[in-house]
C-alpha cells in the first residue's frame, strides 16, 4: 500500500518515532526510514520529503535548508531546476533530434543494435553531443553558483555514459552520494512534468503491506490528510529503459 502525507506530517510522524524508540534504520541514498520489529524484519518504508535533510540533522536545533537538482533525461527531452527548499529559482527545457523517425528509436540505441552510422545517423549524434554539453553546462552553472545537497535523478540506463562522458562533464560522478533515484515513473521530461516531480518529492510516503495498516493508524496523527495514489504512483515502476542512477 502507498500513502503520500504532506511535509508536515511527516515531522509530526518523526517526532512520534523518535519518542516512542521506535526501531528504525535511515537509508541515505534513498532517504527513508525503515520502519522495524524487534527482530529486525521491516514493517513501514516512510520516503522522506527531499526538502528535509537526512535523519540526523533533524535532531538539530534549527532545521537546515535543502538545497537540489532535479535531473530528467529521455532520449531527445531533458528538464532540470534548481530548487530550494521546494522553490524552483531556475529551470531549463532541452529539446534534441535523436530518434529516428521510421523506427522510433534513438540513435544511441539503434547503433548499439546495427553499428552503423551513415550522414543522418551523424547528424543526430552531433545534436546528442551538444545535447548533454548543454545540459551539463547548465548544471555546472548551478554548482559553482550554489551548494546543492541532493541530485535527484531520472535517466535511463543507455543515456548515461553519455551524460557522464560528454565533453562538458558534470559537476558530480556516478558515485556521488548526493544522488538520488527519483522513485517515480516520470513521463517525457518538460516544465510541467519537472513541476510535478517537484511536488512528488516534496510529499512523504508510506509504503507497507496490508497487514501493517494498523500500526500505521496508530503512527499517523488523528485525520491526518492520507492520500492513496498507489495507482498513480509507484515506487516500483520504472521506465521502459531501466533507470540506473550511478553506483551508489
Amino acid at each position: 500500500m502507498n500513502r503520500f502525507i504532506p511535509y508536515n506530517i511527516t515531522l509530526q510522524l518523526l517526532q512520534k518515532i523518535r519518542e516512542e524508540a521506535l526501531p528504525a534504520t535511515y537509508e541515505y541514498d534513498k532517504h527513508r526510514l525503515l520502519l522495524q520489529d524487534a527482530q529486525g524484519n521491516d514493517l513501514v518504508h516512510l520516503r522522506l520529503p527531499l526538502t528535509l535533510p537526512p535523519v540526523p540533522a533533524l535532531a538539530a536545533p534549527v532545521v537546515p535548508p535543502v538545497h537540489y537538482v532535479i535531473l530528467l533525461i529521455q532520449a531527445g527531452n531533458c528538464a532540470l531546476g534548481y530548487f530550494e527548499n521546494g522553490i524552483n529559482l531556475d529551470h531549463k527545457v532541452y529539446r534534441s533530434y535523436m530518434v529516428r523517425k521510421k523506427q522510433g528509436k534513438s540513435q544511441v540505441k539503434y547503433l548499439k543494435t546495427k553499428g552503423k552510422s551513415r550522414a543522418g545517423s551523424r547528424v543526430r549524434l552531433g545534436e546528442t553531443a551538444e545535447f548533454f554539453e548543454n545540459i551539463n553546462g547548465r548544471l555546472q552553472d548551478y554548482f559553482l553558483e550554489h551548494e546543492v545537497h541532493r541530485i535527484a535523478l531520472s535517466c535511463s540506463k543507455t543515456l548515461l555514459p553519455f551524460l557522464y562522458d560528454s565533453k562538458v562533464p558534470t559537476p558530480f560522478d556516478k558515485r556521488d552520494p548526493r544522488l538520488y533515484k527519483i522513485p517515480k515513473h516520470v513521463h517525457t521530461p518538460i516544465y510541467e512534468v519537472l513541476m510535478d516531480v517537484n511536488r512528488f518529492l516534496q510529499r512523504g510516503e508510506l509504503i507497507y503491506e496490508p497487514q501493517h495498516h494498523s500500526l500505521v493508524e496508530t503512527l499517523v496523527p488523528p485525520h491526518a490528510p492520507l492520500e492513496d495514489l498507489s495507482e498513480a504512483f509507484s515506487e516500483d515502476e520504472e521506465e521502459t529503459e531501466d533507470f540506473y542512477p550511478g553506483e551508489w
